[in-house]
């Protein structure tokens, strides 16, 4: 069958189940978007604003389906303003397949069409390699269904992450007679299993265990172990913590759920990861941010403690912790074995032992709730952040998705937003971009159209992809945008302020105006874009009303609430420990002051061990 390189590619994407693609046209891709523009054979275009936000898409819809997307893209620097969406996906374990143009094979070295050629030719996936799984240079038509399933195979199989197809512009106006390759038998059969061995050492250490704990990572998502993690936990009575992108593996209102472990974590997940003698890790990178920067006994504490590390990437086995049992699987698959291997005598045994260690885990979890109630209860104009998340929650159904921005959003989230369902919490919690809750909020909707859909971001991270709410109305996609406006990179201040003593360039002030400050106006700019539903929202009794109207619009809709700029009352509660050098010529007092009773030397060293007066310390307030 004699089909066009563009062609060629619709087709595939769509006898491989992808809906829809994203992306901006240029000259560098109009060859091939023609193909997608056809009346007959065609498939839907959802033009963006910016090519990172192409990439978020894609990305989004990913995470929230397990179904591999594409984003399109032109030449040069159309393709340069995808890496962002490239970076955030492969730091995140997350699939999607990036196209872009590329100069015409016969004028490649010439510097012409904004090509990059003074290292090799082309230049760019040279760029796309370190945050891509696969770069693919197609440089003739009959390679293009290869490197579609071949794509694909590296999307869908191991751990996920993006791929990237360099097109250069002769091979998209070629044709030839090929056939679509059929994916299913393109694609490995089943998932990477455990050995017998390491599921009968893994499950002999939770059955002893005193003060077992699992936590989950994004692996536990990306698995769909969600339903694993809960019965594991249940069967043998193991608390359970997560990380940023393990939130929604376990419903947060299961009584086994003990919080948000790491930095900014909870007291109660911090409690009892850091007093466990055997942790069950499930998908979990240990990043800095979810073990507190290794500080041992203020979130971990390997030795004594002993890890079993479940991961279907080997790379991870060990990198940050030893484990005592390391299991390179499937998560899903391997939990499944686990849950096979434990009697029920032997469950019931565990089960029973473990009952006070339960009550401790409930009496905790009240203290933690009454902790953050001076904040979620608060009153005051300016409002705190957990004050309208907590009203967010009222009014949000159990399905509903919320993407989360980076800073006092994102921590704040993760610490005091409860989510019940795996795949509703979309937060770039690797890389933390800015600018990928907007775009990841249409990508969430069009990938689940019948949940509702909530973007929850601060000014300053909306302003770097706002423009995309022009899409929302074009293509009339109902997303809430709930902006928690403190006039700045508020997060970045306070940190600035705790370890320096002073900040620069984090909030919006009027330069002019004696300091005032400042913010743009969104309602007015939400408007001008064509969304009708566009409220801001200054007392926090007024904030119930305006959610429900906004969720309930039929179309996009934008929240704005002012948020204060007063870091005792205004984000996340301050737990857990991240290391951050204080500069040599910070003032007197402030390395102090800021560590709370760690010396000035302790704060300097991250790797210091904790002794046991200095366990329980308040943890070091580093926002952001």
């Amino acid at each position: 069958m004699k089909l066009t390189v563009g062609q060629m590619i619709v087709q595939t994407l769509k006898a491989y189940g992808v809906p829809y693609v994203a992306g901006l046209p240029g000259h560098g891709n109009w060859s091939l978007l023609d193909a997608f523009a056809d009346p007959k054979d065609g498939m839907p275009f959802v033009q963006v604003m910016h090519e990172q936000s192409a990439a978020h898409i894609a990305d989004a819809h990913f995470r929230v389906t397990g179904q591999p997307i594409a984003a399109c893209t032109s030449i040069g620097p159309g393709a340069m303003n995808a890496v962002m969406g490239l970076a955030t996906a492969y730091a995140d374990s997350t699939s999607f397949l990036l196209i872009t143009g590329s100069a015409a094979t016969h004028m490649r070295g010439h510097g012409v069409m904004q090509e990059l050629d003074r290292f090799r030719s082309p230049d760019f996936p040279a760029v796309a390699g370190p945050v891509t799984k696969r770069s693919f240079d197609v440089i003739r038509p009959d390679e293009v269904p290869f490197v579609m399933h071949r794509a694909f195979n590296a999307m869908l199989s191991g751990r996920p992450g993006p791929v990237h197809m360099e097109l250069p512009l002769d091979v998209q106006v070629m044709s030839d007679d090929i056939e679509i390759q059929d994916l299913a038998r393109r694609l490995p059969v089943g998932k990477p299993r455990a050995s017998q061995e390491s599921i009968t050492q893994a499950a002999a250490l939770l059955l002893t265990a005193e003060r077992p704990c699992i936590v989950v990572g994004g692996g536990a998502i990306s698995s769909d172990a969600a339903p694993e993690v809960t019965r594991l936990a249940e069967l043998l009575n193991i608390p359970v913590v997560f990380t940023w992108n393990g939130k929604g593996a376990i419903a947060e209102d299961n009584r086994l759920c003990a919080g948000t472990a790491g930095w900014p974590g909870s007291t109660p997940g911090n409690k009892i990861a850091a007093a466990a003698d055997v942790v069950l890790s499930v998908g979990c990178k240990f990043t800095d941010w979810s073990s507190s920067s290794y500080r041992k006994g203020a979130t971990f504490s390997f030795p004594p403690g002993k890890l079993i590390q479940l991961d279907i990437d080997p790379h991870e086995i060990g990198k940050n912790y030893p484990a005592a049992v390391g299991i390179v699987a499937d998560c899903k698959s391997a939990l499944q074995d686990l849950l096979a291997e434990i009697s029920a005598d032997h469950a019931k045994a565990a089960r029973a032992r473990r009952d006070n260690y339960i009550l401790n885990l409930d009496r905790s979890k009240a203290d933690w709730e009454r902790l953050l109630a001076r904040r979620r209860e608060f009153d005051g104009s300016p409002m705190s952040m957990l004050r309208v998340l907590a009203e967010l929650r009222k009014v949000l159904p159990r399905n509903g998705i919320v993407t989360v921005g980076s800073g006092h959003p994102q921590s704040s989230t993760k610490q005091a937003f409860p989510v019940y369902e795996p795949r509703t919490h979309i937060t770039s919690g690797t890389y933390s971009s800015m600018g990928f809750a907007v775009p990841a909020a249409i990508g969430a909707k069009l990938a689940k159209p019948e949940a509702p859909v909530v973007c929850i971001i601060g000014d300053g991270d909306f302003m770097m992809s706002m423009q995309e709410l022009a899409v929302c109305v074009m293509y009339n996609i109902p997303v809430v945008f709930l902006i928690l406006n403190n006039r700045g990179y508020i997060s970045i201040r306070d940190g600035q302020n705790g370890l320096i003593g002073r900040q620069i360039g984090s909030e919006f002030n009027h330069h002019t105006k004696n300091g005032e400050p400042y913010s743009v106006d969104f309602v007015g700019f939400a408007k001008s874009c064509g969304v009708d539903v566009a409220l801001r929202v200054d007392e926090p009794g007024d904030l119930a009303g305006a959610l429900t109207r906004a969720l309930a619009c039929g179309g996009p809709a934008l929240v704005e609430a002012s948020i204060t700029r007063d870091n005792s009352i205004a984000a996340a509660e301050v737990v857990g420990w991240w290391d951050f050098p204080v500069l040599q010529t910070a003032p007197a007092g402030v390395v102090d002051a800021y560590a709370h009773g760690l010396s000035e030397e302790q704060h300097r060293r991250p790797w210091v061990e904790l002794d046991e007066s200095r366990a329980n310390a308040p943890s070091v307030p580093v926002v952001g």
